[in-house]
């Protein structure tokens, strides 16, 4: 319901009342505008984009802060979001309207985060935010989202470089007793640092060579280190475990047997291994052996250079990782794959080679007969 009315001083009242039965009001100096006014809120609320005046004037912070407590986020995500907002949105824009917020604000945060965070980074922290935004248009806070249009830098790839097997050795024997069957296993099943550090016993089957990974050890700030879901579905997976991993085991739970919850790997104490404690221990150790920009997962990375060299698929080597699909893993390690570039240049020089080197006048009837000889050249239609 809406009307216009001319008031004693001249100027036009304008109002409608919301699908709530609020009444909304402007004044203008002439009835054109009024009725224009009018008019724009009417197709706003039959095309399904109608914002009511007031709903923008929320801060950036406190919808954000709402919209964090309705998300179904894992812990470790919900842990990530809440930092990233505090540490590098709300400084910036939190006390700001969401409605007030413009493309040039963002643009303008992305310039200032890109100065001292990696690419990559920035991309996670602009993501969480343009999910807040969506969600506002959503909810009828703001009638468009600010990120539209708003580009962020692209994380650079980096290849994948393995360590050699050597260096495997080299670290295993430069960590305390206690750690070393931690490596191995890393290093013979591709398994993460929290699935590794999130194995209990009941989980390796030393009759089947096999180990179930269906849990991590989630360490999260605050709260006391827990068993949680692996980090996606898919890494719910069965791994093989290779003879050289069961021994280092089997010797490792006979000089630190588990505690009371199973755990493989504790500390001295007997607590779960947070990052820090393994920190301490992980750090001297690689930069003792040459090593000293290797990550625990660049042991994962070694495990699926192993299992490409010895001539696995790309499928089993995305199930012995728990990779989502098999785009990821070939994104990750396809520069792996051997002998694409020998097979290219073979192919080549076994058709033109062979041409080159026939008797003159008969090239085709040379190459023909090479083709039928060689499999690989050999025609499956006409």
């Amino acid at each position: 319901m809406s009307s216009i009315r001319k008031r004693d001083n001249g100027s036009w009242r304008a109002r409608y009342r919301d699908a709530a039965g609020k009444e909304h009001a402007r004044h203008f100096a002439r009835k054109v505008d009024a009725q224009r006014w009018l008019d724009e809120v009417t197709a706003s609320v039959v095309t399904g984009q109608y914002v009511a005046p007031a709903a923008g004037k929320i801060t950036l912070r406190e919808y954000a802060e709402h919209w964090r407590t309705v998300q179904a986020h894992r812990p470790s995500t919900v842990e990530q979001v809440a930092r990233h907002l505090k540490l590098h949105v709300y400084p910036t824009l939190g006390d700001r309207p969401l409605a007030s917020i413009l493309p040039s604000d963002l643009k303008g945060l992305v310039a200032k985060l890109s100065v001292t965070l990696a690419p990559a980074t920035v991309s996670v922290i602009y993501r969480h935010l343009s999910a807040v935004f969506k969600a506002a248009v959503g909810d009828r806070r703001i009638a468009s989202s600010p990120c539209v249009g708003v580009s962020v830098p692209r994380p650079r790839k980096v290849r994948v470089v393995p360590v050699e097997t050597p260096a495997i050795h080299k670290l295993t024997a430069a960590m305390p007793e206690r750690w070393r069957a931690a490596v191995t296993l890393a290093a013979g099943t591709g398994m993460r640092q929290g699935e590794v550090f999130g194995l209990t016993v009941d989980r390796i089957d030393f009759l089947r060579r096999r180990v179930v990974v269906d849990r991590q050890l989630v360490i999260l700030a605050g709260r006391e280190p827990y068993l949680g879901a692996p980090k996606t579905d898919s890494s719910d997976r069965i791994i093989p475990l290779p003879q050289v991993v069961v021994d280092a085991l089997a010797a490792h739970l006979a000089a630190f047997p588990p505690g009371p919850d199973g755990l493989v790997f504790t500390t001295a104490s007997g607590r779960p291994v947070r990052r820090s404690n393994w920190g301490d221990v992980w750090r001297p150790a690689v930069a003792s052996v040459g090593l000293p920009g290797l990550v625990f997962h660049g042991l994962r990375h070694y495990y699926a250079s192993l299992l490409i060299r010895h001539g696995e698929s790309v499928k089993t080597v995305q199930d012995r990782l728990g990779h989502k699909s098999a785009v990821e893993t070939l994104d990750t390690y396809s520069h792996l794959w051997p002998d694409s570039d020998d097979r290219t240049r073979e192919a080549v020089d076994v058709a033109l080679g062979t041409a080159a080197a026939s008797p003159p006048g008969a090239p085709a009837d040379s190459l023909r007969t090479a083709a039928g000889a060689d499999p690989r050249l050999r025609r499956s239609g006409p």
